[in-house]
């Protein structure tokens, strides 16, 4: 017999700098499967501002990058209790944002970034989120496809999407490309597409665009 239990877990972020509850705006930025939220925040680096705070949340399940010991990574789930893990990622970034948020007298805009498989969790977790999300940027990666289409396409109303792929990237299939585009028609959103020249990685020149607000 299988049960479950839901009890208080500890789960860890980064910060780009001790909010001053002054920043006039704030980017969630999401990393991808086998990283860590520190060092995936230092691709951020040349972009901290004292207007601009960045807040990269680290997944919750972890594993050894190689064998069974060495350098560790994190994930946001696997195949083994998908949904489980999807209402923690839920939850946690529910109440990371709330602690957040509850030190400004008026909360700024929020810009949500997912790389990889932070794509589609952010995607997620966007898409039911309270508040309005005023960026969503999916980078070498795309909308869950197991969305509900009536909730996202409202959520997303007024939520400018970026869509960034490099041209040389090993991550993407034809095939998940394809799925992408039929889902972006059903969801009867306008999104901005990028492409750069490079592989399954961040860009520092279209990511400045991006921060930046140029596209």
């Amino acid at each position: 017999m299988k049960k479950s239990i839901r009890f208080d877990y500890e789960a860890h972020y980064s910060l780009s700098h001790e909010p001053t509850f002054q920043e006039k705006e704030i980017w969630l930025v999401l990393h991808g499967y086998g990283q860590l939220a520190e060092f995936f925040l230092r691709k951020f680096g040349r972009f901290y501002s004292t207007d601009r705070l960045l807040i990269a949340p680290e997944g919750t399940n972890y594993t050894y990058l190689e064998g069974f010991q060495g350098r560790v990574g994190a994930n946001w789930m696997t195949r083994h209790e998908r949904e489980t893990a999807i209402e923690n990622n839920h939850r946690f970034l529910d109440s990371l944002l709330d602690s957040v948020l509850s030190g400004y007298v008026t909360p700024p805009p929020i810009h949500v970034l997912g790389f990889s498989q932070g794509a589609a969790t952010a995607a997620r977790w966007a898409s039911r989120w309270k508040e309005e999300i005023r960026t969503l940027v999916l980078w070498a990666g795309g909308f869950a496809l197991d969305l509900s289409l009536e909730n996202t396409r409202t959520k997303f109303q007024n939520t400018t999407v970026i869509l960034a792929l490099g041209d040389r990237d090993e991550m993407i299939t034809a095939e998940s490309i394809q799925k992408q585009e039929e889902l972006i028609v059903q969801l009867k959103k306008e999104v901005i597409r990028v492409s750069y020249s490079g592989g399954h990685e961040l860009d520092s020149d279209v990511l400045e665009k991006i921060i930046n607000h140029q596209l």
